[in-house]
């Protein structure tokens, strides 16, 4: 519980002070967007088959700002500094720095009560260490969509 209220205070004041070059439109939709793809693979994950989950088992209140307002402000800062414009190796460098920091966060994430607040089922760090990638990049992808639909609406 200390690491998420701490987690959610810090992450959206990082993003608030370090945000640039994207905008308000942007914002929101990686921010509804991440809302909602996080809660499209966790009702499988979590719930259906009990792969990991927040606090306690099923649906719980308690869990509720690590959907809504702790995963979107990083993926902010994820897109944020991104080099777009960068080399292929410097993309798999920044792919590489993110996946060391996500999988060290979700080991912090998972100490005992009531610091942690993540648990594992079935899962573990390996299933993280592959899939953070895909999700990386299809977030990567989405961004890309809606940076094109935005230029489109303002022509």
């Amino acid at each position: 519980m200390i690491l998420q209220i701490t987690s959610v205070v810090l992450f959206n004041f990082i993003i608030y002070k370090t945000i640039k070059g994207i905008s308000a439109n942007k914002i929101v939709h990686i921010w509804v967007f991440t809302i909602a793809f996080q809660l499209f693979f966790d009702i499988f994950i979590d719930l259906k088959y009990k792969g990991y989950w927040y606090f306690t088992q099923g649906i719980d209140w308690i869990a509720f700002p690590a959907y809504t307002i702790l995963i979107p402000p990083i993926n902010l800062m994820f897109i944020n500094w991104y080099p777009f414009n960068g080399s292929f190796m410097k993309k798999v460098r920044y792919f590489l720095i993110w996946e060391i920091f996500l999988l060290s966060y979700e080991a912090v994430a998972m100490l005992p009560h009531p610091f942690g607040f993540f648990h594992y089922g079935w899962w573990s760090i390996w299933h993280s260490a592959i899939v953070n990638p895909i999700l990386l990049t299809i977030l990567i992808g989405y961004y890309k969509w809606i940076s094109v639909l935005e230029k489109k609406a303002c022509f």
